[in-house]
């Protein structure tokens, strides 16, 4: 596939696709002989690796450290699991912030929507 087809598949720009390659964020891509890029299965498979972590919110260099462990091979396994364990801790520590937040911002709503009903919004301590 053409850069431009992965570009349009994955919905990111082709900036961002060479720029991936080019951190090391995905491995090299193969070349046809006047040097474009020709995606294969296994760099789709990585493109998608990436577009879906990167959309979690896992952190550029994180990732980039997962690729290189993974080319460095089976030996790698227990550093590239602490690895993802650590990213999938500091997601649901996100994760858990959001909740409380969205629970804060559900009854601070309720409030204000009584508040239009009755025309009264009395101060409570849990809207700090």
């Amino acid at each position: 596939m053409t850069i431009k087809e992965v570009s349009e598949k994955f919905g990111i720009s082709q900036d961002t696709l060479r720029y991936y390659e080019r951190v090391g964020l995905i491995p090299p891509v193969t070349r046809t002989s006047s040097g474009n890029r020709d995606y294969q299965e296994s760099d789709l498979g990585w493109v998608e690796n990436a577009v879906c972590m990167r959309n979690a919110g896992v952190p550029i260099e994180a990732l980039i450290e997962y690729v290189k462990l993974y080319q460095m091979g089976d030996t790698t396994f227990e550093a590239r699991r602490q690895l993802l364990q650590e990213q999938y801790d500091a997601l649901q520590e996100q994760k858990e912030q959001i909740e409380a937040t969205m629970k804060r911002l559900a009854y601070k709503v309720s409030r204000y929507e009584k508040a239009v009903q009755t025309g009264v919004l009395s101060w409570n301590k849990e809207d700090c």
